[in-house]
């Protein structure tokens, strides 16, 4: 017998720091549209450095995101967006979107955020 995986699922707080925004660009590399968050991924370049970093962002449920707008094809491999939100408490490059801007059509689509809840 093999335990049941269970999903972690954790509050805003527990996680995020609504103090430490953030604004990313960048080509998104993956997306995952799952319960009980959707993730998406993107490589950011640093103007500095030119080193290139891949960030998660976390999203709202699949369900909450409709209710914004979304589908699940609305993010798409090779996408440039630009990314609102809040920093991870653990300084990974992670992050929890309040909004994405699709660089393609200026189109702000808001993430169904757990910030505040």
């Amino acid at each position: 017998m093999s335990a049941p995986r269970a999903i972690a699922h954790h509050s805003f707080a527990a996680e995020f720091d609504a103090d430490k925004p953030f604004k990313l660009t960048g080509v998104v590399t993956k997306v995952e549209w799952q319960n009980p968050h959707t993730y998406f991924y993107i490589d950011v370049t640093d103007p500095a450095t030119n080193k290139v970093t891949n960030w998660a962002l976390e999203m709202g449920s699949p369900n909450g995101l409709m209710n914004q707008g979304w589908t699940r094809n609305t993010l798409k491999v090779g996408d440039v967006v630009t990314v609102d939100g809040s920093l991870a408490r653990s300084g990974r490059p992670l992050g929890n979107a309040k909004s994405v801007i699709l660089n393609s059509t200026g189109q702000r689509l808001f993430a169904a955020s757990s910030a505040g809840q």
